[in-house]
């Protein structure tokens, strides 16, 4: 006899299994993960925690509606059958929308921009995503920065806005973005596309009213809602998660949780991390991988700039190298970002360069402050330089980004997490990697930022720097990191070259 796993939707974020018991142990093996460096952390250590992700409720016989692909594999592989059960509220967990290509690219062409009144212009693979996210519901799109994700989630909320004469129940559109600078720029991005963001699109940050909405598209940041009851949430019919690799803390899992009315379950990054807990994890969110383009393609295409990259690797003095062997970590990022010989290296770097400079740096108070200071205070007054960092107002942060794209000469001093991920500039000509990171997402996110065609046609220029602390047969954690940073390069076929420099 042939064993049966019954799936039913519960709601749109979790299925649920009714199995017997020794099927339920082996799907609570199946969903579960270590966690990377789980026996570090104190809660493991202190005999609070096995160091586990468990996406598979052994008790409730819960699991994220997302996996249900990856059910389907775990009962293939074990000649297990599977019974889809009709939810009466939810439906089939295995029905995809039956929407003719022809209707979408149709409906897509009734779309205006605000400047000129001209039909929108949609390349094939963005169009192919949008019926993609269409068709099954659920999905996560990896598509490179400068690939036109914005346009995606636009023309994807807004067929689902159309359909709602159709369609059981008028829900509104959630677009989750990570920061406040991200928020006004899909607005502004909306507003360019022709929709009349004022009354069609609400924007949700510190300060903004988050009730009484009647807007249709909502984009706020995660900050600004996790802490909302339930009910809130079921307003929303679709879910879009903008930089979706970011929805792995607690608190944006809770948020996707909470949306059980969104049947359309969309998540949106350029990259993911490479960690299979991780990319489970947003897979149960929102749904399978689906891989829109690749950055090399769209360089092809001419869509997007090529790149060169020069990985400059400081050499530091003997006795420099001697003292810090087998230094803690954050002593050791510590002693780079301060050191003086180092930064006076970087801001004569930033100085030197043609074009439009985007430096990016880690830690606002040790670095990128004094960074700014010095590069500011050493070039023309007529040039002009810009700090950006967490505690710059966002309408402000838009505004530099607007500024820049008219500039033909302007430095950012930027940290990591305020424009290392999602800004869109259109006219960046070089890159410096001014702190230590071996995050694959924050080195491709950092790339992403120039990969847009800028005015003068030239490939994007990026400064890599690497420093070489090594004594002897030991290897300091900075060079380490470059060395898989350069790793990432080989992986994404990006030219680059090595160049020693005594520090």
């Amino acid at each position: 006899m042939v064993d049966t796993l019954k799936i039913k939707k519960i709601n749109h974020a979790h299925i649920k299994i009714e199995c017997n018991q020794g099927i339920a142990y082996e799907l609570g093996e199946e969903f579960s993960f270590f966690v990377e460096n789980y026996k570090y952390m104190p809660t493991f250590r202190n005999g609070l925690w096995d160091g586990k992700i468990k996406l598979f409720d052994s008790r409730t016989k819960l699991l994220p509606s997302g996996l249900v692909s990856h059910l389907e594999d775990f009962a293939k592989n074990r000649n297990y059958k599977i019974d889809y059960v009709e939810s009466a509220q939810y439906g089939n967990p295995n029905v995809t929308n039956d929407i003719p290509a022809k209707n979408i690219m149709e409906f897509i062409k009734t779309l205006k921009l605000t400047l000129g009144g001209k039909p929108i212009e949609i390349y094939d693979y963005q169009f192919n995503a949008v019926c993609h996210g269409l068709k099954n519901k659920n999905a996560v799109m990896i598509s490179p920065t400068g690939s036109g994700k914005s346009l995606i989630q636009y023309v994807l909320a807004r067929y689902y806005l159309s359909m709602l004469n159709d369609y059981k129940g008028s829900k509104k559109v959630l677009i989750i973005v990570p920061t406040t600078s991200l928020v006004e720029q899909m607005y502004d991005d909306f507003r360019d596309y022709g929709m009349l963001v004022e009354n069609g699109c609400h924007r949700i940050y510190s300060g903004k009213d988050k009730d009484n909405i009647t807007a249709g598209i909502v984009v706020s940041t995660w900050q600004s809602i996790y802490k909302l009851p339930k009910k809130w949430f079921e307003q929303f019919g679709m879910v879009i998660g903008d930089e979706t690799h970011l929805f792995k803390a607690k608190s944006l899992s809770s948020i996707i949780t909470k949306l059980t009315e969104a049947e359309y379950r969309i998540g949106v990054s350029g990259t993911l991390d490479g960690s299979l807990v991780n990319e489970l994890v947003l897979q149960g969110h929102f749904g399978p991988i689906y891989k829109v383009t690749k950055t090399k393609e769209l360089q092809k295409r001419k869509v997007l700039s090529n790149i060169n990259i020069s990985v400059l690797s400081l050499e530091y003095p003997p006795e420099i190298r001697k003292s810090l062997v087998k230094t803690e970590y954050q002593k050791e990022i510590d002693f780079i970002v301060t050191n003086k010989t180092r930064l006076k290296f970087v801001k004569n770097l930033a100085k030197s360069l043609k074009g439009n400079t985007l430096v990016l740096f880690q830690f606002v108070e040790k670095h990128g402050k004094p960074l700014h200071e010095q590069i500011k205070d050493s070039v023309d007054t007529q040039r002009k330089v810009f700090f950006v960092y967490g505690g710059v107002d966002a309408k402000d942060r838009e505004l530099i980004r607007k500024i820049v794209e008219t500039q033909s000469d302007a430095i950012i001093v930027a940290s990591y997490q305020t424009f290392g991920t999602g800004i869109n500039i259109k006219n960046i000509h070089n890159i410096i990697l001014a702190s230590p990171s071996k995050s694959q997402i924050r080195v491709l996110q950092s790339i992403g930022r120039g990969l847009r065609i800028s005015d003068n046609k030239e490939p994007l220029q990026l400064y890599d720097i690497c420093d070489d602390m090594h004594w002897g047969k030991y290897l300091n954690y900075a060079l380490k990191h470059s060395v898989e940073r350069c790793t990432i390069y080989d992986r994404e076929e990006f030219p680059w070259k090595i160049y020693n420099i005594k520090l």
